[in-house]
């Protein structure tokens, strides 16, 4: 068995390397870019850790922080909006852990 068939398919190739050129994506503007949801969800979290004293959302807008750190596209607008929601999850767990406990419900 001759392996010619390798020979064969290259002849007859139809494709052009040399006219290959590499793929360059389009520029977007900062307006036409998806929403960062992580970024809202870490905003929401926050405010709501904030306000209704709730460890868990506080928690987790710092992790929806990181999300959205690390998937960050618009430097300018996604920063503010990271920096926004860190406050809040931190002004969250430094009022769950470090502020005055919240009375307890009477039975």
């Amino acid at each position: 068995m001759s392996h010619s068939h390798g020979n064969v398919s290259s002849a007859n190739d139809p494709r052009q390397p040399l006219a290959a050129k590499p793929y360059t994506p389009r520029p977007v503007a900062p307006e036409d870019l998806p929403v960062d949801y992580s970024g809202f969800i870490a905003v929401i979290l926050g405010v709501s850790g904030v306000m209704f004293r709730y460890k868990i959302c506080s928690w987790l807008a710092i992790i929806f922080c990181a999300q959205s750190l690390a998937n960050m596209r618009n430097l300018e607008n996604d920063l503010k909006q990271i920096s926004m929601a860190m406050m809040f999850a931190v002004m969250g767990l430094v009022t769950n852990y470090l502020g005055p406990n919240r009375p307890a419900a009477k039975k």
